[in-house]
C-alpha cells in the first residue's frame, strides 16, 4: 500500500499574497508532496495550506514552509481575527494511508526537534503526540496567544516548549502534532451582530457542555457573524447534526443561516453522510456512487506502476539540471543504506547469529533511518540547486541590486555545498555500519553488505565532487574552509571502514581480492 500522510500547516499570513506564495512554493519545492488546497481569509489574517505526499516528502515540504515564513512573518506586527501563537501556527499530521497514528507521532516529533534546533523557534506538541496530557487540547496551548506566551515562556515553567528555547522571536512559537481528519467548517448568521454568534458557538463547543469533537468561536466576518468551528470526528458528531443545532439556536434569537464554508478541505465521506442524512437515503450503500463503481473498475484493470526507481533514472537522464549529480549521490547511498539493511534483517531470526542479533537490530534500525533520510535528500539537493539559480535570475539592473544580488548568490551557494556534504556523512556512517554488519552478520548475505557499502562509497565521492564545485564558486573562499576539512575529515574515516570490509570479505568471506 502506498504510504500518504496529509499535513494543514496554518499559517498567519493572508494580508500579503506574495509572502502566502513564499512559503507555498517553499514546500512545493519537495517532489515527493503535492499541494492539495491552498484557502486565505483576510480577516483572521491565515492562510491553510494542505498538503500531502510521502511522510519524508511531507516532514520536508513542512520544514522549509516553516522556515519560509519565520523569514517573512513578524508576529511583532501581525494582527487578525483568529487565535494565534506564531508565523506557522499549527502543523499537524493525518495519517491518510499505509501509515498509522504512531507513524505520524513521529513525524511530529522529528519535525518539532528539527524546528526548534535549526531555526530556534519554540515548539509545543499537541494531540496524538502530546508530551502532556494538558498539551492535548490545541486551545490550552494557545492560551494567550503570542503576546501571553511571550511574556510568560522565559519565566514559568508550565510554558516551557517541547523543543527549541524558552525565548520568542518574530516568528513567535510553532505547535505541532498528529491527529485525525478535522473539518474547518464556518457558517455565517443572517445577522451582523457577533454576539449571537458567539452565544451559538459556546452552545456548540464541547469545552462548554455541547457537542463532542466540536470546537468554536464567534466572529464578525465581512459584516457577517460567523460561528467558526473544528470539528475534530465528523463519525461520531456528523456534519448535519452540528448544521441544525445552530439553525433551531440561531431561531431562538430570530436569524437564520445564510451560507456555510469549508476551509481547506473535508473528507467524501463526511459529505456523503450529510446527504444521506438529509435525503434520509436509510438503505444507502457507498458503492451505490458511481464513481465508487468506477475508479475500483479502473484500479482493478490497471496495469501495476512503473517502479519510482524507474521514474527518477528517467529523469536523471533528462538533458534538464537537475536532478543531476548530487541527487544521484544521495540515491546511491540510499541503495547502499538498503543493502545494509538487507543484511543486517537477514541476520536477525537465525539461530546461528543468536549472539548478534541486538546488534543486527540496531544496525537494521539506523540503516533504514539513512535509508529515509537519504531519499529526502534526492529532493533537497534538487531544491538547494533551484535556489542557486533563482538566486542567479535575480535583478542586477542597479548597484544595490546588484549588491543584494550577489549576496544572495553566494549565501545560497555556500546551502548547496551544505546538502551533499550531509549526504557524504551519511553515506559515511553507511560504510561504517557496512563493516559491522559484514563482520558478524549472515555470511549468505555478505557480498550484498559489501555491496552496500560499495555505493555508498560512491555516494560520497559524488557528494563530495558537489561539495567541492559549489565551494570553488564562493567568493569568499574562506567560508568554506570548514566545510572542506569536515568532507576531508568524512573521506579518510570512511577508507578505514573500506579496508576493514576488504579484510573481512577475505578472513571471513573466503573471497580474494
Amino acid at each position: 500500500m502506498t504510504q500518504l500522510v496529509e499535513c494543514i500547516p496554518n499559517f498567519s499570513e493572508a494580508r500579503r499574497p506574495e509572502v502566502v506564495d513564499a512559503i507555498v512554493a517553499a514546500a512545493a519545492s519537495v517532489a515527493e508532496i503535492s499541494i492539495l488546497d491552498r484557502s486565505s481569509d483576510t480577516d483572521h489574517n491565515r492562510t491553510v495550506l494542505t498538503l500531502a505526499g510521502t511522510p519524508a516528502g511531507v516532514e520536508e515540504a513542512a520544514f522549509r514552509a516553516i522556515q519560509k515564513a519565520a523569514e517573512l512573518i513578524d508576529m511583532n506586527q501581525h494582527t487578525g481575527e483568529h487565535p494565534r501563537m506564531g508565523a506557522t501556527d499549527v502543523c499537524p499530521f493525518v495519517p491518510i494511508s499505509g501509515v498509522t497514528m504512531d507513524d505520524c507521532v513521529a513525524l511530529a516529533k522529528r519535525l518539532g526537534e528539527r524546528v526548534g534546533r535549526e531555526l530556534n523557534i519554540p515548539v509545543y506538541l499537541y494531540e496524538a503526540a502530546a508530551q502532556r496530557p494538558e498539551r492535548v487540547n490545541l486551545e490550552n496551548v494557545r492560551r494567550g496567544q503570542y503576546e501571553g506566551i511571550k511574556a510568560e515562556v522565559e519565566t514559568n515553567p508550565e510554558r516551557k516548549p517541547d523543543f527549541g528555547p524558552a525565548k520568542l522571536g518574530t516568528a513567535g512559537a510553532t505547535v505541532i502534532g498528529a491527529r485525525a481528519p478535522l473539518i474547518a467548517f464556518n457558517v455565517y448568521l443572517t445577522t451582523e451582530d457577533v454576539a449571537i454568534a458567539k452565544s451559538i458557538a459556546k452552545a456548540m463547543r464541547q469545552s462548554s457542555g455541547g457537542f463532542r469533537f466540536i470546537k468554536g468561536a464567534g466572529f464578525l466576518v465581512d459584516g457577517r457573524a460567523q460561528v467558526s468551528m473544528n470539528m475534530t470526528d465528523y463519525r461520531q458528531t456528523p456534519i448535519a447534526r452540528v448544521v441544525e443545532a445552530i439553525r433551531r439556536e440561531a431561531l431562538r434569537y430570530g436569524v437564520g443561516i445564510h451560507h456555510s464554508e469549508l476551509v481547506g478541505l473535508i473528507p467524501q465521506e463526511a459529505l456523503v453522510e450529510a446527504a444521506v442524512w438529509y435525503t434520509q437515503l436509510d438503505q444507502f450503500k457507498p458503492d451505490q456512487i458511481l464513481e465508487t463503481r468506477l475508479y475500483a473498475a479502473q484500479s482493478k484493470a490497471a496495469t501495476p506502476a512503473a517502479p519510482q526507481s524507474a521514474d527518477f533514472l528517467d529523469q536523471l537522464a533528462a538533458a534538464t539540471p537537475a536532478p543531476g549529480g548530487g541527487c544521484a549521490a544521495a540515491y546511491a547511498g540510499a541503495m547502499g543504506a538498503g543493502l545494509v539493511a538487507m543484511m543486517a534483517g537477514l541476520t536477525i531470526g537465525k539461530k546461528k547469529y543468536i549472539e548478534v542479533e541486538n546488534q543486527a537490530k540496531t544496525i537494521l534500525a539506523e540503516a533504514e533511518n539513512l535509508r529515509a533520510e537519504l531519499t529526502t535528500a534526492v529532493a533537497e539537493d534538487a531544491a538547494a540547486f533551484e535556489a542557486v539559480m533563482a538566486a542567479f535570475k535575480l535583478p542586477k539592473d542597479s548597484a544595490t541590486q546588484e549588491k543584494l544580488r550577489a549576496a544572495e548568490i553566494e549565501k545560497a551557494t555556500l546551502a548547496a555545498a551544505k546538502v551533499p556534504l550531509r549526504v557524504a556523512g551519511k553515506a559515511a556512517r553507511v560504510i561504517e555500519l557496512a563493516a559491522q554488519i559484514a563482520a558478524v552478520g549472515n555470511l549468505n548475505a555478505i557480498s550484498d553488505g559489501a555491496s552496500g557499502a560499495v555505493l555508498a562509497r560512491a555516494a560520497l565521492a559524488s557528494a563530495g565532487y558537489n561539495v567541492r564545485i559549489n565551494l570553488n564558486s564562493l567568493s569568499d573562499q574562506t567560508a568554506g574552509e570548514g566545510l572542506l576539512a569536515e568532507l576531508k575529515e568524512l573521506e579518510a574515516r570512511a577508507a578505514q571502514f573500506e579496508a576493514e570490509i576488504r579484510q573481512t570479505l577475505e578472513t571471513r568471506g573466503g573471497i580474494a581480492l
